[in-house]
């Protein structure tokens, strides 16, 4: 993963060779949390979603909070890798297009659920779930900040105007993508989302 996006998470243990693909196991699991949320998960559905015991899964990703933080930066690797690709483009404008047509893509995976870990996982949670709702919203935070800096350095090259705005533009295109995600889980097609990532750039700069 670049380094540009990291989430935290603590270090799997080092123990005997595990009978299953954790990696695979993994992967499932961001699947059972995108479509049922951090609460919505039971560690049923986990365990059955993932194809492994509860006792595998205590002892290879740690308890729920500890698996969702992995699942979180996993998806951030893999569905969510369109956000640090989209930075090293050459212009605020690519950067934008990738961007939102990344969040499109990722949205809307054929035979995955629909939508964004990092908006829906954890967003409504009760007080057993708020350190999942505090990983998400430090995750969406990121960001937002890695790509105001970005715009920040068009603006510095020239290749924004000097009265752009780095963090408004950041802030609307995050508020776009994340509009698109909820858009995603109620239905909207990929090609419907299209249209608002394209709309959304024909105002480009935001002012």
């Amino acid at each position: 993963m670049q380094k540009c996006y990291r989430v935290a998470v603590d270090k799997a243990q080092i123990g005997r060779p595990r009978a299953f693909d954790a990696e695979a196991a993994l992967e499932k699991a961001v699947g059972v949390f995108v479509e049922h949320g951090y609460e919505g998960a039971s560690l049923t559905a986990l365990t059955e979603g993932m194809g492994i015991s509860r006792k595998s899964m205590y002892a290879a990703f740690g308890n729920k909070e500890e698996l969702y933080r992995k699942a979180l930066q996993r998806y951030t690797e893999g569905r969510g890798s369109y956000i640090c690709e989209a930075l090293e483009a050459p212009t605020a404008h690519e950067v934008a297009t990738l961007f939102l047509t990344g969040a499109v893509e990722a949205n809307t995976q054929p035979g995955c659920p629909s939508g964004c870990l990092g908006v829906q996982g954890a967003l409504a949670v009760g007080e057993t779930g708020q350190a999942a709702r505090e990983a998400s919203s430090e995750w969406r935070t990121r960001g937002q900040e890695h790509l105001r800096k970005r715009f920040q350095r068009a603006v510095d090259d020239g290749d924004l105007p000097s009265e752009a705005d780095p963090t408004l533009i950041a802030r609307y295109l995050v508020t776009i993508s994340n509009g698109m995600a909820v858009q995603a889980t109620g239905g909207a097609s990929r090609e419907d989302l299209q249209r608002v990532a394209d709309a959304a750039l024909r105002n480009w700069p935001p002012r």
